[in-house]
């Protein structure tokens, strides 16, 4: 296939377009920057310049290929008081992109988030699916986002072979500079490895060339309509992750009140106390996907999360 991505040239992006084209798919990845498009056209894809606010740029990306890939999110904004304004360009790509593909049995795969689905309890891939999936843009936050997964699914409905495909807040591999390398350097920053209460609370995980291997499969066969978790790890505990990240960094591993979360962690802050565990079972089940990669905590113990920081 012919496959247009956005978000190509980032942490996951990055490793899905290696992976479609080992597989014998042509890319055309979306870039707004000369480095971008440099790395893309490295990668060996096709470039078409734009940003996920350029509605013109998804419209024709989508009508020149097989299936599109939509990866981007701003992550900037979202994550420094301005969820509901990355929620909002997202729904308007989304929107642009189903609009596009109506009719035509494409398929369509987004990236979406696990992170406090069910809170509490394993979730799995039949949880946040919404009575009425057309409602405008759910409340506000992740909620936000949650909607616009469920407007996803719905294009099934409209001759689209959709499917969202949940990650992890850890998406870990060498070069992460997500969350878990977050945890990392407020660690390094505060001289204590920390963790929320007990510590007992569980994020889900995936290595980056898991998840990649499965927006491929997404791509070629997912079902239209199909909610897919890219879980390997269904539940790590984070004062397990505190143990290793004190270890390596030869820091005492110390739990942190609730209260004091925000001054703690930063914008980290209302996520990491979650407890957030996560089932991939109808996933793997439906696609046949394995994942192959080292767990959180084998990665974790490569080191590369610990290498002294470039000055």
């Amino acid at each position: 296939m012919r496959v247009f991505i956005t978000g190509a040239s980032g942490w996951i992006g990055s490793a899905v377009v290696p992976e479609l084209i080992g597989a014998g798919h042509q890319v055309v990845g979306l870039a707004r920057s000369d480095a971008s498009a440099a790395a893309l056209t490295q990668a060996g894809a096709e470039v078409r310049r734009g940003t996920i606010d350029d509605l013109d740029a998804l419209r024709a990306g989508a009508a020149e290929s097989d299936g599109v890939i939509h990866l981007a999110f701003k992550h900037d904004i979202a994550f420094s008081g301005g969820f509901d304004a990355a929620a909002d360009a997202d729904r308007l790509a989304i929107d642009t992109f189903g609009d596009a593909l109506a009719g035509s049995d494409r398929p369509f795969v987004i990236a979406s988030g696990l992170l406090g689905l069910a809170p509490g309890k394993v979730a799995t891939e039949q949880d946040g699916q919404a009575s009425d999936p057309a409602a405008p843009h759910g409340t506000s936050g992740p909620a936000r986002r949650l909607a616009n997964a469920q407007a996803t699914v719905a294009l099934a409905e409209r001759g689209v072979r959709s499917s969202v495909l949940r990650l992890p807040p850890t998406v870990h591999g060498d070069g992460d500079h997500g969350f878990l390398a977050t945890i990392v350097a407020v660690a390094r920053e505060k001289g204590v490895s920390g963790y929320i209460g007990d510590g007992a609370n569980r994020w889900p995980a995936v290595h980056r060339s898991d998840a990649a291997r499965l927006f491929r499969l997404a791509l070629e066969s997912a079902p239209a309509g199909s909610t897919l978790h890219a879980v390997s790890d269904e539940g790590v505990p984070i004062r397990a992750v505190a143990e290793v990240i004190g270890r390596h960094l030869d820091l005492p591993v110390v739990p942190v009140s609730p209260d004091d979360a925000a001054g703690h962690f930063t914008w980290l802050g209302a996520l990491i106390g979650l407890d957030s565990p996560a089932s991939s079972a109808r996933t793997r089940e439906l696609l046949g996907w394995q994942p192959v990669q080292p767990g959180l905590i084998a990665d974790l113990e490569k080191g590369h999360y610990f290498a002294t920081p470039a000055t």
